[in-house]
Order: C-alpha cells, then structure tokens, then sequence
C-alpha cells in the first residue's frame, strides 16, 4: 500500500494508521484513539515507548556531538562498545558498527564467509533476518521473491523444527533434524548457520524448537568448521526472560547481531560482535564500513537502554509477566475451536489461528478479525506469519494493565 506518499509492505506490516503519539505502553493515533500496544514496535520499544530518560540521554549528547568519522571513534562509542561487550561471553569483544538488523546480519555473512573460506550459508526457511538480497536469501523461499531473483547464490534453506505443525514428539523432532543437518555439515563446505535462540521472531510465526535446539547446532558446528551465527535482533534485551537469547541454553556464538531493543527505538543502530581472531583475519575483506553506523545520538541511546536493563534487571520481569500471560492465555484460549496454540518464550508469545485444530490450516482472516475486534476496543495488536498474533508488550507494562490488554483480547473471541 502507498500511504501518505509512503510505501507500506503488503503483509504484516502494511499500513493501519496514522500515529499521533506514544508513551510508555500507549500509543495514540492521530484521530486520537488511545490504544495499549502489545507490539513494542515488533521488539523494539522493550522499555516502553519515548523512554523519558533515553530521551534525556538523546538530548544531552546532542550537546556534544551528533555524528562520527568512519575513521575514528568518538567518547560515546568507546564507551558503549565496552559496555556491551562486557556483558556478553568473554570471547565475544570485538564489535562492527551498523545501522540496524539487516546491515548487522551483512556484515555477519560477509564475515563468517571471509574466516572459512566456504560459500555455502544455512538458514530456516520461513525466517526474517533482513531486507536485503544477502539477508533475504536465508530465509525467504524463491517462490516469496520470485520477482526479484536472483539473490545471493549458495544459501542452503532448511526446515525450522518447531513443536507445534508436526507429529512427532520434541526428542524425535530434534534428532530427525540434527540428523538431516550433520549429513549437510559433513561435506565441510558451509561457512555459516543463521539462527535464532529457539525461537523464530522476525518472520512472526512465534515457532519454538524443542529444548536443546541451540546447544546441538553448536556442537555440530564445532564439529565441522562451521561458524554459528545468532540472530539476537529480536531476541535480545530481556524479550525472551534473559538478557540475551543466547544465555537459556548457555550457548556462546561465533557472532551475534543486535538492533531493535538496541536503543529502545530512539536511534537506528546495530551491531555485530565477534571474535578477536574472526575479525583480524577478515578486516581486509569484508568492508565493514557504516557512513550512519552508531551514530552518537544513537550509541547514547544505546548506553542507556542497557543501563537501564542492568539496573532494573529488565529480563526477570519479562520472565515473570510471560509466565502470567502464557498462563493465562493457555487457560482462557485453548479450548476455543479456532485457537489452535498458545506458545512462546518470556515475553515473546503467539496464538495461532486455525481454520479446525486436526489440519493445523492457518486462518489469517480470522486473526486478522481479531486484530480489527481489539483495535476497536482498545488494544493494539499485529498478525505475523499465517494465522498467528504474535503478542510482544512492552517489557515495563505493569501487571494491572498487561492484564486489562489480555481481558480485551479475550473478549474478541466471544
């Protein structure tokens, strides 16, 4: 859709209204309806929208200094650089600056192809990683970009396994996979796997993988050669009841990006961090080069948004309040003929819409119903893959209103 003299994608992110204003959990459209946002801006805003002291931050770096030389570092990043490397495995210290998820995941694919010398790269079919032809190629299938082919060659797409569209139980879901996966690995001619922390976030279907996804993709990789990219864009920063998606099954990563809850959407940045011996033998190759990449402003923003995760322990409620809502989702939905899952992590959590529950047949006209229904009454939700409302409140929402938000998506389905 063309709106405004502005371009709005077709699917999930098309165009439903003007924004006014937001603060903390609301948000206000332009002809001043009052909305709870259960969306973060898709895993952004975690700590709730214009963030007052972000927005002090914001300010007095623009005091000082608004932008940077490619060929230099100013105070602000210097600072930021240390402070997120600090809170990340030991081995992970280096990072390349970028101006959100798709620049940070380039650069991740252009890095892991440099240190292995391989070509080939895996990703999950049906993921998001990005808008470019590199980051596309992971996850998009040909037919979803069929216009607009040909991507970056040499991506091998493999099916996620998520627990829900299948029969098998979780340990047979995951040896099946980890089978099918070593047998590609075995030819020690792949330079990388693209993953999420067991979880698919970006693309919307809120699929899970069983427990052990992530920890069996890095001793394979290990095994063969093959460097482990994670994808903590919508991950990261408390979403999923950790600081980072990484820590639940204790896996450290060759290179891990970040954007999104990054700066708690007060400033586009990303970031991809390595290691030390990745990055010095790839440095001349790989033109890591950013004109907007961490951008004072924004690194300040950056600053903040992890200070504040530290100090408040940000994650724990996440834990805490995605509990509650799995819960109470679970015990109020399942038994509906159209709700045909509940499922997520932390604070990261879908329902998937179903024509009946013996097909599993998605039915996005129904979720889509469901999304008109709330905004109506007050609650603003989006539809990510299919016929699944992946729910994303802000990560502050108090209790009192994360429930009122439940009680109108409820009342949908009456």
């Amino acid at each position: 859709m063309i709106k405004n003299k502005i371009i709005f994608n077709n699917e999930a992110t098309d165009w439903m209204f003007d924004l006014e204003k937001a603060e903390g959990c609301f948000i206000w459209t332009k002809d001043g309806k009052k909305l709870i946002d259960f969306t973060s801006a898709w895993n952004v805003t975690n700590l709730g929208w214009n963030n007052p002291e972000i927005r002090e931050a914001i300010i007095t770096q623009a005091g000082k200094n608004v932008h940077n030389i490619l060929w230099s570092s100013d105070e602000i990043q210097i600072k930021y650089s240390k402070e997120l490397t600090d809170v990340l495995p030991s081995a992970l210290w280096v990072v390349a600056r970028a101006t959100g998820g798709t620049e940070a995941n380039e650069e991740a694919l252009k890095t892991a192809r440099a240190y292995t010398k391989r070509k080939k790269i895996i990703g999950f079919k049906d993921t998001y990683h990005g808008q470019s032809f590199g980051t596309m190629a992971i996850g998009y299938r040909p037919e979803y970009v069929a216009d607009i082919s040909p991507l970056v060659p040499d991506f091998v797409q493999i099916d996620f396994p998520n627990t829900y569209r299948t029969i098998k139980k979780p340990e047979e879901l995951l040896e099946e996979f980890f089978l099918g996966f070593e047998k590609i690995l075995k030819n020690e001619d792949v330079a990388t796997i693209v993953a999420e922390a067991g979880i698919i976030t970006g693309w919307g279907s809120t699929y899970v993988a069983p427990k052990g996804f992530l920890k069996g993709i890095r001793r394979l990789t290990e095994k063969y050669g093959t460097l482990l990219i994670l994808d903590e864009v919508g991950t990261g920063f408390s979403r999923l009841g950790k600081l980072f998606g990484m820590e639940i099954e204790e896996v450290v990563p060759d290179i891990v990006t970040f954007a999104k809850g990054l700066s708690n959407g007060a400033g586009a940045i990303g970031a991809m961090v390595t290691k030390e011996e990745i990055a010095e033998s790839t440095i001349g190759q790989t033109n890591l080069t950013s004109t907007f990449g961490w951008n004072s402003v924004a690194v300040a923003a950056a600053s903040k948004t992890l200070e504040i995760h530290l100090r408040d322990e940000v994650w724990k409620k996440a834990n805490s309040d995605g509990t509650f809502l799995m819960s109470s989702l679970k015990r109020e939905l399942l038994q509906h003929p159209k709700v045909g899952d509940v499922r997520g992590m932390g604070m990261e959590i879908g329902i998937d819409f179903v024509k009946d529950k013996i097909s599993k047949t998605p039915d996005p006209d129904f979720a889509h119903l469901i999304v008109e229904k709330a905004f109506k009454n007050g609650l603003h939700l989006v539809v990510g893959d299919g016929g699944n409302i992946q729910l994303m409140p802000p990560l502050v929402i108090d209790r009192k209103l994360l429930n009122k938000g439940i009680e109108i998506l409820i009342s949908c389905l009456d």
